[in-house]
């Protein structure tokens, strides 16, 4: 046969797909073909229920097995007929639904996609922890129309208790309860009033109220400042970094390009941001530091001699790696400098073809050259998170923290020694290149009853903070010591970052703190950061509870 047999034609949209069923079964019926999906269906002694759904304006077809007396008792626009030893019901999809009774005890719903995404199928609790079957289907599950979302479903007498959430006032529908006759119903503990509809259905409308939220001004907050990168001060001492002493390397993937391995996970640094400290003496004559260094897709790094700024490698999003020129300030023959090379580790790479090692390619200092001097005239120390792969928050794991000051100090975490720090907000920023950490607390008090997902949104205007212009800049944001976002104000869209209730406690005291580090000789500031709710949802969901958040403590050894 050809389908559709009533006529019209079938199509398949650009970027759909499409389930055809053919000799599907409906308990003790028949379909023998819907172009129609199926989107569930239940059948109890005396009566079935099949909901099947297409895309907007689709022509679409069923045929039940046998001559069955068809009836259309919701809306209008059904072909039905017989052909053969088949009933055939043909429809063009609308959003108003469609309701058709065959042989009197089955009720076929036409829906349009959209409208389908309002219908749920609840499993009710079981006691037996048996895989289902057909039987269980039948018995075990109820269907409603209920808008945004539904969760669980119990029936205790003739009582059907559901919990759910509500984005908007919705029409709602009990269209099948399985085996069990229900009276009454409830939603999210509070009882529902009823009214008796067609098709043997229960209807009712969900109220949604609008909350009105308190939720704080961030810049407003009383910010706290430190700097971060106090590793380019003259006078810093990094005799407890370690060595990048290694003649050799473990990475079997790409060979030394270096006398000593400069590969960061040769030393136990494997994730977030690197630091590099470079000691020699000058002749006089350097002008040039060129600088290999890879981070992957999107990294960046800065550099510095002494606490003279030499410049950035900014990043775009396709480079992983880059070889950039340095032009150095006038040195004095003779005396002890450093080099300071701060660098944005972007995790491991993945292997796209398989087989690849890619994962493999490291990531720190491939190669360098200091105008006037061999690589061997440079010793290098290094550090990545405090600890390295004996890292020290348990808690939040290993990923959570890098090379900056203010993290391995664990200043990153709720309630640091703060009290002495200098007050500053982020939207003043920092006036030259280097790193500023910013931390400031918040108290949360979100109206019970609902689901409000709360997101920080940053206003990326690459602003300096001294001179107006646009700058470069990369932020990491810390919540309640958890980092949940990385900005970096050249490349994105990434401006927003959502932060979920558990992370967030939303009934109570919040910790916020950002990493700023200015790319830029002329500094640069946040120009906007914002705490958005991104839903407002009315919901039965059971009050979140926190994920842990052990406090700052002093770290001993930390330098």
């Amino acid at each position: 046969m050809t389908v559709p047999q009533l006529g019209g034609a079938l199509t398949l949209n650009g970027r759909d797909s499409k389930v055809h069923v053919l000799g599907y079964a409906v308990g003790k019926y028949s379909l023998q073909y819907s172009s129609a999906e199926i989107f569930t269906w239940q059948s109890v002694p005396g009566r079935t229920v099949l909901i099947v759904y297409g895309g907007p304006g689709e022509r679409h077809e069923l045929a039940f097995a046998g001559v069955l007396p068809v009836n259309t008792v919701e809306g209008s626009g059904v072909q039905t007929a017989h052909r053969g030893d088949a009933t055939i019901l043909n429809w063009q999809t609308s959003a108003t639904r469609r309701v058709v009774q065959v042989n009197h005890e089955v009720f076929v719903y036409l829906l349009d996609r959209n409208s389908a995404y309002t219908y749920w199928v609840l499993d009710l609790p079981r006691t037996s922890s048996s895989n289902y079957t057909v039987k269980d289907i039948n018995a075990n599950t109820v269907i409603v129309r209920a808008g945004y979302l539904m969760r669980t479903a119990s029936i205790s007498g003739s009582t059907l208790a559901l919990t759910g959430d509500l984005n908007a006032t919705v029409p709602f529908e009990v269209i099948a309860t399985g085996t069990t006759r229900v009276h009454k119903v409830t939603f999210n503990g509070k009882g529902l009033e009823t009214a008796e509809g067609q098709c043997g259905r229960m209807e009712s409308t969900l109220i949604y109220n609008t909350p009105t939220p308190s939720i704080p001004n961030l810049l407003g907050l009383r910010w706290k400042y430190v700097d971060s990168l106090p590793e380019i001060q003259l006078d810093y001492d990094d005799s407890a970094w370690i060595a990048a002493n290694l003649s050799f390397t473990y990475n079997t993937y790409r060979n030394l390009s270096t006398p000593m391995s400069l590969y960061s996970s040769d030393y136990g640094f494997h994730t977030g941001s690197l630091i590099y400290r470079g000691h020699f003496i000058a002749t006089g004559s350097e002008s040039t530091l060129t600088l290999w260094t890879q981070g992957g897709s999107a990294y960046g790094h800065s550099a510095w001699v002494g606490d003279d700024f030499i410049g950035s490698w900014t990043g775009i999003d396709a480079a992983s790696n880059c070889k950039f020129n340095h032009t150095l300030p006038t040195l004095t023959a003779g005396r002890p400098y450093v080099l300071t090379v701060l660098i944005d580790h972007m995790g491991n790479d993945e292997n796209w073809p398989a087989g690849d090692s890619g994962f493999k390619n490291p990531r720190g200092i491939m190669d360098y050259s200091l105008a006037g001097h061999k690589q061997a005239d440079v010793s290098w120390k290094l550090t990545g998170n405090l600890g390295g792969e004996a890292y020290i928050d348990k808690t939040r794991g290993p990923l959570n923290e890098g090379a900056m000051f203010a993290e391995r100090q664990g200043f990153h975490l709720p309630s640091p020694p703060s009290s002495s720090w200098a007050s500053r907000s982020p939207a003043t920023g920092i006036s030259s290149a280097g790193v500023g950490f910013f931390s400031a607390s918040f108290p949360l008090d979100m109206p019970s009853g609902y689901d409000i997902p709360l997101a920080f949104a940053f206003e990326n205007t690459t602003v300096s903070a001294t001179m107006g212009a646009s700058a470069h800049y990369r932020v990491q944001l810390f919540v309640n010591g958890y980092q949940f976002g990385k900005l970096v104000s050249n490349i994105g869209p990434q401006t927003v970052f959502r932060v979920p209730e558990g992370i967030l406690n939303y009934h109570g005291t919040n910790y916020v703190a950002l990493t700023l580090w200015s790319q830029d000789a002329g500094g640069a500031r946040v120009a906007n950061l914002s705490l958005v709710a991104t839903a407002f949802v009315q919901t039965g969901l059971q009050r979140v509870q926190l994920s842990p958040m052990p406090p700052y403590t002093y770290r001993a050894g930390a330098y």
